[in-house]
């Protein structure tokens, strides 16, 4: 069974680039991410910018960003093998 990867902010800001998503704001330590759909809708997700996250709060950000995009495409990029 594949595990869960402890990621940095980072990194998920990184992963979450490569699908489009673009820096819009931060505030202290938390970064909100946006990008919009080919419909015109606003997609945002928020990511805390700290050196390691605990493995519920990636959980919860690949849970989020699965409403955007198909978890099947995100999923390799949290677990590893």
């Amino acid at each position: 069974m594949p595990k869960l990867r402890r990621l940095s902010g980072a990194e998920i800001i990184a992963i979450l680039g490569r699908f489009g998503f673009t820096v819009h704001s931060q505030r202290g330590s938390h970064v909100k991410l946006r990008r919009v759909s080919p419909d015109g809708a606003i997609q945002s997700l928020t990511v805390p910018a700290h050196p390691e996250l605990d493995t519920g709060t990636c959980r919860a950000i690949l849970r989020q960003a699965s409403r955007y995009v198909p978890e099947e495409v995100l999923r390799p990029h949290f677990y590893s093998d």
